[in-house]
């Protein structure tokens, strides 16, 4: 008779039975128990929600028959949801793969086989491979330290914050085992053949010889041929321009000089012209006949254009003749269309008056027509749907105009809340056909606001009724004890 081990439960036989056949029995357990518990790989398929690894007692051959015994499981799923995998109650390590497309969670069982954990588990985030370990109760998951601070150097570290200070601690001194930016320190063989020190070789540019293959920044040294041809010393070259004669080429910053034909006409001083025909900017011009941009009127002030109208008042004005719409207006002879005023929009002209908006003007005396003036003094067109029910506000129509009484009985009922979303105040009324303690009772908005009953009298009935104006969203509910004959609901609205 055998036993079996309590962890990876081998197949431990009696002494001295098995006669002929203990070999099988030692080379099973090697075979399918100790060799795949130490470097066995399988793939799991999980399809419940909660599920334990196979077991067996001693060895087997057919690996999904003990998948608990294998160092390595692959987990995939068919549960389309996480799930959790069960062990048996024994110290075991195991490398998991979840390869399921859902998280898992390995515990140990309370009993082998069972689904009930024993301790805590681990939780295996999809696509990770973890190392976990059991200690027969709860599962843990092998974790690399965290290195916080500096990383010595016997660790593999520098064992410092920069880089001044890292050089140091690896031996490593510049000048000494590297050369020096400046050269010091470049002697011997460095990859390239370099004869006596870096810092004081003598074959090459030096600040003593370098003039014989260079000009210096001044220009001195620059001789002979250098791709141009110079005569002389550049510093002291006489051919080109010079503070002395630049005004014979091009004219001052002031003008002077800008003699001949330079493209365009100018007599004098350019920042005193009085006549800029075809100018694009005269701010100061007295005639500027095609000017497309002025900023200073003559007169003061700012154009009056299409997009500042409506502040202005043309209540007086005296000089505007043949314009289509001005009151007062006593001579603005055709006028012509300029663009671009400096206050954005067009001018307002005898041609284009008549395509303008005055409907918001703050100030229109004479206005024959000003639907939203502010100030219209004389105004004999008032716009339609000022005055009347039709021209306010829907809060501000009184109850009653508008409305009619309707019979709305048959949607009605005891004891439900209806609520007035017609966006006006409503009345309402009840009437109802008591007996002996009966009533009725109207509640707005949770506040008792109308009651009727018969609570006196042993028999006999008696009519009543109740009504209120419901604000606009406002609820109302009628509550009652056994009220059903001759009820009435009306509402005016």
């Amino acid at each position: 008779m055998s036993t079996y081990s309590s962890n990876l439960r081998i197949e431990l036989p009696t002494n001295g039975t098995q006669a002929g056949t203990w070999g099988d029995t030692t080379n099973n357990n090697l075979s399918y128990i100790l060799d795949t518990s130490i470097a066995g790989y399988q793939t799991v398929s999980i399809t419940a929600a909660s599920q334990a690894l196979t077991y067996t007692n001693g060895p087997t051959s057919t690996a999904a028959n003990n998948q608990a015994v294998y160092a390595m499981l692959r987990f995939t799923t068919t549960t389309t949801a996480t799930f959790a995998v069960y062990a048996p109650p024994a110290s075991k390590m195991y490398i998991v793969w979840n390869n399921s497309g859902y998280s898992l969670t390995i515990y140990n069982s309370t009993v082998i086989g069972n689904t009930t954990a024993a301790g805590t588990g681990v939780t295996v985030t999809n696509g990770d491979k973890v190392l976990v370990w059991s200690d027969a109760t709860n599962f843990y998951e092998i974790k690399s330290g965290t290195i916080t601070g500096t990383l010595a150097v016997a660790n593999g570290g520098t064992g410092a914050t920069t880089a001044a200070s890292a050089r140091t601690n690896l031996g490593l001194t510049i000048g000494t085992d590297v050369p020096a930016p400046t050269g010091t320190g470049a002697s011997g063989t460095w990859g390239i053949s370099i004869s006596g020190n870096a810092a004081t070789a003598t074959n090459g540019l030096t600040t003593g010889n370098y003039n014989s293959y260079a000009p210096t920044l001044t220009g001195t040294g620059a001789s002979g041929t250098w791709g141009i041809s110079i005569s002389g010393n550049a510093a002291t070259a006489t051919n080109g321009l010079t503070t002395g004669n630049y005004n014979s080429y091009a004219p001052t910053l002031t003008g002077t000089g800008a003699s001949g034909t330079w493209g365009i006409s100018i007599s004098g001083n350019a920042a005193t012209a009085t006549s800029a025909t075809s100018a694009t900017n005269a701010t100061n011009a007295t005639n500027a006949t095609n000017a497309t941009y002025a900023t200073n009127p003559a007169s003061g002030g700012s154009f009056i254009t299409s997009s500042n109208i409506a502040s202005q008042s043309v209540a007086s004005a005296t000089n505007a003749t043949n314009a289509t719409n001005a009151t007062n207006a006593t001579n603005a002879t055709n006028s012509t269309y300029a663009t671009n005023p400096a206050s954005g929009g067009s001018f307002i002209t005898s041609s284009n008056i008549a395509s303008q908006s005055v409907a918001s003007a703050t100030n229109a005396t004479n206005a024959t027509n000003a639907t939203t003036a502010t100030t219209a003094t004389t105004a004999n067109a008032v716009a339609a749907g000022a005055v009347g029910v039709a021209g306010l506000a829907t809060a501000a129509i009184p109850i009653g105009a508008s409305q009619t009484w309707q019979n709305v009985t048959a949607s009605r009922a005891i004891n439900v809340t209806y609520t007035n979303s017609t966006g006006r105040p409503i009345m309402v009324t009840v009437q109802g056909n008591f007996t002996t303690n009966q009533y009725i009772e109207l509640v707005v908005d949770s506040i008792s606001v109308g009651y009727a009953g018969w609570n006196s009298f042993a028999s006999g009935a008696v009519n009543g009724t109740v009504s209120a104006i419901i604000p606009a969203g406002s609820s109302y509910i009628v509550n009652s004890t056994g009220v059903s004959s001759g009820l009435k609901f009306a509402e005016l609205r």
